[in-house]
């Protein structure tokens, strides 16, 4: 049986996922389109065009980029920060969902966490 074939993730599909997310606005950081969550950035277009940068814990990223090395990078401007890059062509959409999910989580004040967690 052939498997269906992944729809590929744009940054529209960026945008969805992330405004569905409490508080989030659409804005911009470093000239690139970015998201916000009651002003503190969790997701921006790299400059590439081609990767998401999203928070993450330096431990998981660590883990993310052993086991998933397709749709994870990191470039050197990040190695001291707790940032991911995201391929946008080669992460499926439920894993894009969980990474900009855990970002915002990284972001947003604890009481609005709270909230969304208790949704």
């Amino acid at each position: 049986m052939p498997r269906a074939k992944r729809r590929p993730v744009t940054f529209a599909t960026v945008r969805k996922l992330a405004l569905a997310l409490p508080d989030t606005e659409e804005s911009t950081s470093y000239g690139t389109p970015a998201f916000k969550v009651r002003g503190k950035l969790f997701a921006r277009l790299h400059d590439s065009g081609e990767s998401l940068v999203v928070k993450v814990d330096l431990d998981e990223r660590e883990i993310l980029l052993r086991t998933d090395p397709k749709s994870f990078h990191i470039t050197d401007h990040y190695l001291r920060y707790p940032f991911l890059l995201v391929r946008l062509a080669a992460v499926s959409e439920p894993v894009l969902r969980e990474r900009l999910e855990e970002s915002w989580r990284r972001s947003a004040p604890k009481r609005l966490v709270a909230a969304f967690d208790a949704a």
